[in-house]
C-alpha cells in the first residue's frame, strides 16, 4: 500500500511538471523541442486519415441505414457483442403488405392480381437490398471500423507517449539551463568577504552542490533524449503504416463500388421484368396502362423533332410525330410552333388540336386543325 501511495505521488508530480511545461509553452515562456519535419508530415497525414475515415464511415452508415433508431440499435447490439435480430427491409415490408392486401381484395380481381405481381417484385428488390447491405458491411464498413478501433488507437497511444517524452525532454533542458545559470552566478561572484573558515567551507560546499546538480541534470537530459528518440522512431514506424492503410481502404472502396453496381443492376433487372409483366397483364385484360400516354402517337415523346413538314412523297418529322391507324380518327396536339417554308408544308402553333381522319383506299389522310383548316398527312 505504501508503494502504491508513493507511486501515485510520483505520478502526480510528473503530471504537474508536464502541465506547467505545456502551459509555459503555450504562453511562450518556455522553449519547445520541434519534431522532425518528416515526422510532422506523417502525423498530419495520419490525423487527416482518421478524420476523413470517421466521416466516410458515419455517412456510409447513414446511406445504408437512414433510420437513426435502427442505427442506435445496431450500435448497442455490437457493443454488447450480441447478434442483431433479423429485420425486414422496407421493400420487403412493402411487398408483404401488398400481398396481404391482395388476399383481402381477392387475387382474381385485376387490382388484386397486380398487387401480387408488384408485391413479389418488391420482395425481390428487398432481397437484393439485404444482400447489398450485408456485402457493404463486411467489405467496407468493417475494415474502416477496425482501423479506427484498432490501428488508430495504437497510433494515438504512441503519439501521446511521444508528446510526454517531448515534455520530459524540455523539462530536463530547462532544469539543466537553470542549474548552469546558478553555477555560473556562484562562480562569478564568490563570497570572500568573510575571512572566517566556516563561511569559506560553506561557500565551497554550495559550489560542490551546484556542480552535482548540473551533473545530475545532464544525466537526466541524456536519458530523456534517449527515450524521446526511441519513442519518435516507434511512432514514425507506426505512422508510415498509414500508406498500407490507404491501400487497404482502396480495395475496400472498390469492393463497395462493385457491390453498389451489382445491387443497382439487380434492381434494374427486376424492374424491367416487372414492367414486362405489367404490360402482359394489361394486354391480357385490356385494361389501361400507365404507359399508354407515353406510347400514344397523339402525344409524342420528347425525342420527336420540332417542326412540321408534310408532303405526299416525303414525310418529314414534325410536332405531330404520330403513326395514324389504318382506319378511324385520332386527336393530336401540336407540341411546337412551326412556320412553313414552302407550299408543301403547313404552319402550326403550339397547343393546337387537330383531328386526323383515316380513309380506306386513300394514301393520304385528311385532317382538320381547330376544325377550320384541312391538311393532308401522308400515311406510311
Amino acid at each position: 500500500m505504501d508503494f502504491n501511495v508513493k507511486k501515485l505521488a510520483s505520478d502526480a508530480g510528473v503530471f504537474f511538471t508536464r502541465a506547467v511545461q505545456f502551459t509555459e509553452e503555450k504562453l511562450g515562456q518556455a522553449e519547445k523541442t520541434e519534431l522532425d519535419p518528416h515526422l510532422e508530415n506523417l502525423i498530419s497525414r495520419a490525423d487527416s486519415t482518421k478524420n476523413w475515415t470517421e466521416k466516410i464511415l458515419r455517412q456510409t452508415e447513414v446511406l445504408l441505414q437512414p433510420n437513426p433508431s435502427a442505427r442506435i440499435e445496431e450500435f448497442i447490439y455490437d457493443k454488447l457483442d450480441k447478434k442483431l435480430p433479423s429485420r425486414m427491409t422496407t421493400a420487403e415490408l412493402l411487398g408483404q403488405y401488398m400481398l396481404d392486401a391482395a388476399k383481402e381484395f381477392g387475387a382474381d380481381s385485376p387490382y388484386g392480381s397486380t398487387l401480387i405481381t408488384v408485391g413479389e417484385y418488391q420482395k425481390r428488390l428487398g432481397g437484393a437490398e439485404r444482400e447489398f447491405l450485408q456485402t457493404s458491411a463486411a467489405a467496407f464498413l468493417s475494415p474502416l471500423r477496425n482501423f479506427l478501433e484498432g490501428d488508430w488507437r495504437t497510433i494515438s497511444k504512441e503519439k501521446r507517449l511521444l508528446e510526454n517524452r517531448r515534455l520530459d525532454l524540455d523539462i530536463c533542458k530547462a532544469r539543466l539551463k537553470k542549474a548552469k545559470q546558478a553555477e555560473a552566478k556562484a562562480a562569478a561572484a564568490p563570497d570572500f568577504q568573510e575571512t572566517r573558515p566556516r563561511n569559506y567551507v560553506l561557500s565551497a560546499s554550495a559550489s560542490a552542490l551546484l556542480s552535482e546538480e548540473v551533473d545530475k541534470a545532464e544525466h537526466e537530459l541524456r536519458v530523456a533524449q534517449t527515450e524521446f528518440d526511441r519513442q519518435a522512431e516507434v511512432t514514425r514506424l507506426l505512422l508510415e503504416g498509414i500508406s498500407s492503410t490507404h491501400l487497404n481502404h482502396l480495395r475496400c472502396l472498390q469492393d463497395f463500388a462493385e457491390a453498389q453496381t451489382t445491387y443497382f443492376s439487380q434492381c434494374h433487372h427486376h424492374m424491367q421484368e416487372l414492367q414486362r409483366e405489367l404490360h402482359r397483364c394489361a394486354n391480357a385484360v385490356g385494361a389501361p396502362h400507365s404507359s399508354a400516354a407515353s406510347s400514344n402517337p397523339a402525344f409524342p415523346s420528347d425525342h420527336s423533332s420540332p417542326g412540321a413538314s408534310f408532303s405526299a412523297c416525303d414525310p418529314k418529322p414534325g410536332p405531330l410525330s404520330m403513326e395514324p391507324p389504318a382506319t378511324g380518327t385520332r386527336k393530336a396536339k401540336v407540341l411546337y410552333d412551326y412556320d412553313a417554308h414552302d407550299a408543301s408544308e403547313l404552319s402550326l402553333l403550339a397547343d393546337e388540336l387537330i383531328t386526323v381522319y383515316t380513309v380506306p383506299g386513300m394514301d393520304p389522310d385528311c385532317g382538320k386543325i381547330a376544325n377550320t383548316v384541312d391538311l393532308l398527312v401522308h400515311s406510311d
